[in-house]
């Protein structure tokens, strides 16, 4: 049996002692700190996040925070994104690129002010690179990452747990929105979002001593609700189209290829690094990019390497994620494909390490 050694290099987060009482059974390492991914099996915590809710601790979504008079203009310069019309209490999903349009991650952006910003990254190090730019161009910003922790609260009964830790309030915050709640004394950001398409909320829990009081007070208010420790399942999100940065993307990727570009406002986005290289993606058009993808079969291995995707002999694209979806049927995968062989009903062989699978191109993912 292979054990996971932890160290500071590998940080423990602030619902860990929760997560292991819970009955953690595999870890993932995400920005350098745990992150569940499993408890009883895939298929069990898919079919209890589509039935009931579960708390996640994603506290390995580390914050990037954005402080003082040039918090605004960093922000834009890192995103294609046009941000003017954002305001305060507002959640975006923006792509982050560097200098050539490629993808250096996808968070999402929370505008906490106009002179601060959490930006709440994918598994890359993002911290690294707006510290660069903010120096590199001597705007009058902190920039540092704060001591917030996310617990993500999925599934179809996550408005009834949340609002009776946080009060009825909390079920009125649209999609993408958040508000300040109370807990013990602590006034905390509650976002409606999450990385399910189950709905729900995220609590950046801002101070590590409250997180497992928070933990307990929401297992304790949810025991008729069958609340359960839970995690960003892989076959949910396939089914949804939710991509995994460093999987479904990379830096090698633009925006354009990844099915991101309606979040790249290049003709207004004035600022952004990438701008110029994404002028001339948008105007060219992508070659490649991202397609659900149906795979025959009663079983899969475990995608933890590109398969090759075929079409008469040659290489046309490769899936990044894959899994058996017990609701749907056979395989869903998320594959880039080349713009020869993308349309839907597109007929293709998958290369597995098991082996040569029948696949093809869908028209929508699963889960819209």
């Amino acid at each position: 049996m292979s054990v996971l050694a932890t160290s500071r290099r590998v940080r423990r987060t602030p619902f860990s002692d929760g997560v292991e009482a819970a009955g953690v059974t595999a870890y993932s390492v995400y920005n350098r700190m745990l992150l569940p991914a499993s408890f009883r099996s895939l298929e069990e915590d898919y079919h209890h996040l589509k039935e009931a809710v579960q708390l996640w601790d994603v506290a390995c979504e580390r914050q990037v925070e954005l402080r003082g008079p040039d918090a605004g203009r960093l922000m834009q310069m890192l995103t294609p994104r046009d941000l003017r019309g954002m305001l305060p209490g507002q959640c975006y999903y923006v792509p982050i690129v560097d200098e050539t349009g490629g993808m250096l991650n996808d968070p999402v952006a929370v505008k906490l002010a106009e002179d601060r910003w959490w930006i709440s990254i994918a598994d890359s190090d993002l911290l690294l690179w707006a510290k660069g730019v903010a120096q590199g161009f001597r705007l009058d910003v902190l920039v540092d990452e704060p001591d917030v922790s996310p617990l993500a609260i999925q599934g179809p009964r996550a408005d009834d747990l949340v609002a009776r830790v946080f009060g009825d309030g909390v079920r009125d915050l649209r999609f993408f929105r958040f508000g300040y709640f109370d807990f013990q004394g602590h006034y905390l950001v509650v976002a409606r979002s999450g990385y399910s398409k189950q709905g729900g909320f995220e609590i950046y829990v801002h101070d590590a001593d409250i997180g497992m009081p928070l933990w307990n007070a929401l297992m304790e208010a949810g025991r008729d609700l069958d609340v359960r420790a839970g995690c960003p399942n892989g076959i949910e999100r396939i089914e949804g189209g939710l991509l995994s940065y460093g999987n479904d993307m990379t830096l090698a990727n633009t925006p354009h290829e990844c099915g991101l570009g309606r979040f790249c406002d290049t003709l207004t986005a004035v600022g952004c690094i990438g701008r110029d290289a994404l002028l001339r993606v948008a105007r060219e058009g992508p070659v490649q990019q991202v397609r659900p993808i149906a795979i025959a079969g009663d079983t899969l291995p475990l995608c933890d390497r590109p398969w090759p995707l075929m079409a008469a002999g040659k290489r046309v694209g490769q899936v990044t994620s894959a899994a058996m979806s017990p609701d749907f049927g056979g395989g869903v995968a998320i594959g880039m494909v080349r713009m020869t062989h993308w349309e839907p009903d597109t007929e293709l062989q998958v290369m597995t390490q098991d082996g040569p699978r029948d696949a093809v191109v869908r028209d929508r993912f699963w889960i819209e």
